[in-house]
């Protein structure tokens, strides 16, 4: 089990170095996306929350009553609002309304590179760390489920892999990170997989 304090000073420095903009279209090079097209802004939080002496992400199951992703494992997050200031304020207004996460008790570590959506959304990780109290409550509409996964798992190349499903009559592959009962897959997958090359990178 790797320290929280080794653990965020590892993170530190994969923020720190270059990365690319992700797609959920990156494992499938043939698909046709359509030219100028308009990509619509929001703003997710990989909330980071030492737990019993290791660091942890805190995700969702998001209910399977909603129109897009339903029971689907994601970040909290979400469009953003004319009134956000801008991604990040709409990815902390977000984790407060979905999980209960006071703004004031995160403390933005950095950033990674806008991630595009197959439902049309520019959607941009910001890396928070808890640093202050939390409770976590489920806003009944949106999510099912809060819980957490040890970060060394979802930072681990190793422990992903490709898989594939049809979807709009063809082929569809997208990398997974199962734990446990969790089938983390798709946009949720793609971001920790951008984050964890990162990691690597910089061991």
């Amino acid at each position: 089990m790797t320290p929280p304090r080794e653990a965020l000073e590892h993170l530190s420095r994969a923020l720190s170095a270059p990365g690319d903009r992700s797609s959920d279209f990156d494992l499938n090079p043939d698909t046709l996306l359509p030219e100028g097209r308009t990509l619509r802004p929001a703003g997710v939080l990989v909330p980071l929350w030492e737990r019993d002496g290791e660091l942890r992400v805190v995700l969702t199951k998001r209910s399977s009553r909603l129109k897009h992703h339903p029971g689907q494992i994601a970040f909290p997050g979400g469009k953003q609002e004319e009134t956000d200031r801008d991604a990040t304020d709409a990815a902390l207004r977000e984790a407060e309304e979905e999980i209960g996460l006071p703004r004031s008790s995160v403390e933005i570590l950095g950033h990674l590179p806008v991630h595009e959506t197959v439902t049309g959304f520019s959607m941009a990780p910001v890396i928070g760390l808890i640093t202050g109290p939390f409770t976590p409550v489920a806003e009944p509409g949106e999510c099912e489920e809060i819980f957490t996964v040890p970060f060394a798992h979802v930072s681990d190349p190793a422990r992903f892999s490709v898989q594939y499903r049809r979807w709009r009559g063809t082929r569809r592959h997208y990398y997974t990170v199962p734990f446990g009962p969790y089938y983390i897959w798709g946009a949720t997958a793609r971001v920790l997989r951008g984050l964890a090359d990162r990691m690597a990178a910089c061991d």
